[in-house]
């Protein structure tokens, strides 16, 4: 039986850029970048706490609603991370998925998202997930649209969980939500009926090395009944 107290897989919403950047009178862009920073170092922290997997929420399928300017900083940091952080990601033997709706992006971006899945999709490190144009809802309506191009008899669990953004990766163990926001937002919405919640009030670019080892420590000291 699996060790119910080691986090196989961690998903993260990195929630607080702006209001981050808010704080310090600085522009939203500057929010962001402090944001994708923390993202690698959170990236290191899980591999040295040797969790296999790391879903992070970038970008959801209602942040298209921002102003052009900002969405627009975000999808040139989500090209230069799938052109250029790549290649250390590489070296590292990190595994790096997209997981959200790919046809939405410019071509220029679509490139880049395959090239980067097909140059380390032999990596046997942690997966990182990068929940980009993602929503819930929209990954199951994906599901059950793929699904039904080769409709089965009947509609099982197992059969839906092989046709989301996710197939093939175990659920996640934990949750965490930075900033202070006490809700899922739609985030690995089949995939979290079981997971473990941690709620942070600090902004996602002062998430501390501290806030991730009480997160797994609290995890570790809860106990998982699965209804039982």
């Amino acid at each position: 039986m699996a060790d119910q107290t080691k986090i196989q897989h961690l998903g993260i919403i990195m929630d607080g850029n702006r209001r981050w950047a808010r704080s310090r009178g600085l522009s939203p862009s500057e929010g962001h970048r402090a944001g994708c920073e923390k993202a690698k170092e959170v990236l290191k922290w899980c591999r040295e706490a040797e969790i296999k997997i790391l879903t992070l929420y970038a970008f959801s399928t209602e942040n298209w609603r921002r102003a052009k300017s900002e969405v627009n900083f975000l999808m040139n940091i989500f090209y230069r991370i799938l052109t250029k952080d790549i290649k250390e990601l590489h070296k590292n033997n990190v595994r790096v998925r997209i997981v959200g709706r790919k046809e939405d992006f410019s071509e220029k971006l679509q490139k880049a998202i395959e090239e980067s899945e097909k140059l380390t999709e032999n990596n046997t490190g942690i997966i990182l997930n990068l929940a980009i144009n993602y929503g819930g809802r929209q990954e199951i309506v994906d599901a059950f649209n793929k699904i039904m191009e080769n409709p089965p008899k009947k509609i099982t669990e197992n059969i839906i969980s092989q046709n989301i953004y996710t197939a093939g990766l175990p659920d996640p163990n934990l949750i965490i939500r930075t900033s202070g926001e006490m809700r899922l937002s739609g985030f690995l919405m089949w995939q979290s009926v079981y997971s473990e919640l941690r709620f942070v009030k600090r902004h996602w670019p002062d998430f501390s090395k501290k806030d991730f080892n009480d997160a797994l420590a609290d995890f570790a000291n809860r106990q998982r009944r699965f209804g039982k």
